[in-house]
């Protein structure tokens, strides 16, 4: 297949989103060649994300329309364009969103995942060129999303975000490593650095929460509390290490942050607000214990929105606040070792997969995330 389409076009299915909140619509489209440090890859199967959700919604810049969303996959190597040596046709690789030039300062660093040569963008383009890939059948141009626009058979991805993997993993397991087990996990193992014996608060019991958990757990936190409105969450956060449960609807007339003082007697070590809600960074920070507590944001927000906090509370507290892109993973260095603790069964990641559907059925997909049915539903094309 790879020598007859080197070079070529390829057309093939995408679930393309016209419009925003309305269902992709499943349609033929063409893929163009790789251009330089570029690689085209034939997707095996994609998951959904939160994220996709959110900008699928998302009316406003930086989203546009029409676009190909999806950035959680694997695949295999179809092509290659020019100055690509690091993967060759046949690799299995994971796409992933967070570039990683391997030449920069904060490439080269073991203190940053924040390319500076790409910064992360939300762009509609391909990572050094401002072009699309993709077009339909009659022309029109098809916008990328987070640089991988998974949600197709074929897709065209930069070299800076292509991480090579081992074949023999599962794939409806590796495509979890390409966003949400990755910064989950390393939201507790590489922003937070949690300590054995620590206590943890997390506020969003998704898919992202959850492995935030996991990674506490593995970290050898005693106590991990979840913060969540829907109940149901507890039983199935116990499989993550969850240790105590707070229902944030149920508090009476206290706010949770003080419930959560409460129970920690002056706060928890570590808080992660999972869900993408200025108000809930704020809680997660006022039930981070002073001195040397610290809050990682992890949830995806609108860009516009604004954190509210009191001065002197920062002045006289000591506590951090933190941001984590892909929980501080670096791609090319950090993921092959998250795989092998999956491989030598320390890192469970079966228990995120709840459902598993074929590529016409994407839409379903959806529908099982925004009800809460779901924590991670694989995609596969050709199932």
């Amino acid at each position: 297949m790879a020598g007859e389409t080197r070079g070529k076009p390829i057309r093939c299915r995408a679930a393309v989103c016209w419009k925003a909140g309305e269902p992709l619509v499943m349609e033929e489209v063409m893929v163009a060649p790789p251009l330089a440090s570029e690689v085209r890859i034939r997707i095996i199967c994609t998951s959904l994300c939160h994220s996709d959700i959110t900008y699928w919604k998302l009316k406003d810049p930086p989203s546009c329309f029409p676009k190909i969303l999806g950035h959680e996959a694997v695949g295999v190597v179809e092509s290659v364009g020019e100055n690509v040596s690091e993967v060759t046709e046949g690799d299995t690789v994971l796409p992933i969103f967070m570039p990683d030039c391997g030449q920069c300062t904060d490439c080269k660093s073991e203190k940053s995942n924040l390319c500076s040569k790409f910064p992360l963008l939300v762009s509609p383009w391909m990572l050094r060129y401002e072009s699309s890939r993709f077009t339909t059948l009659k022309g029109e141009v098809l916008y990328h999303f987070l640089s991988v626009s998974s949600f197709s058979e074929y897709t065209v991805v930069d070299i800076a975000n292509i991480t090579k993997i081992d074949p023999v993993i599962p794939p409806n397991r590796a495509c979890l490593f390409s966003c949400g087990v990755s910064t989950g996990v390393g939201a507790a193992w590489k922003t937070a650095n949690v300590e054995k014996g620590s206590t943890v608060a997390i506020f969003g019991l998704g898919a992202i929460g959850l492995a935030v958990a996991e990674g506490a757990r593995l970290r050898g936190a005693s106590r991990i509390i979840g913060v969540d409105l829907n109940p149901d969450k507890f039983e199935i956060g116990k499989k993550f290490g969850i240790t105590d449960f707070v229902n944030s609807g149920n508090c009476g007339d206290k706010p949770v942050s003080q419930v959560i003082m409460e129970m920690t007697e002056g706060g928890a070590d570590y808080c992660f607000e999972c869900v993408g809600l200025a108000s809930l960074v704020e809680e997660a920070f006022a039930c981070c214990r002073k001195g040397w507590g610290k809050t990682i944001m992890l949830g995806v927000d609108k860009p516009s929105s604004m954190l509210k906090f009191n001065s002197f509370e920062i002045l006289l507290s000591g506590k951090s606040l933190m941001g984590s892109a892909y929980g501080s993973i670096k791609p090319k260095s950090d993921v092959p070792i998250l795989l092998k603790r999956y491989m030598d069964k320390e890192l469970d990641v079966d228990k995120f997969v709840t459902h598993e559907l074929k590529f016409e059925d994407i839409n379903k997909a959806f529908d099982l995330l925004i009800e809460g049915k779901s924590l991670r539903c694989v995609i596969w094309m050709d199932k």
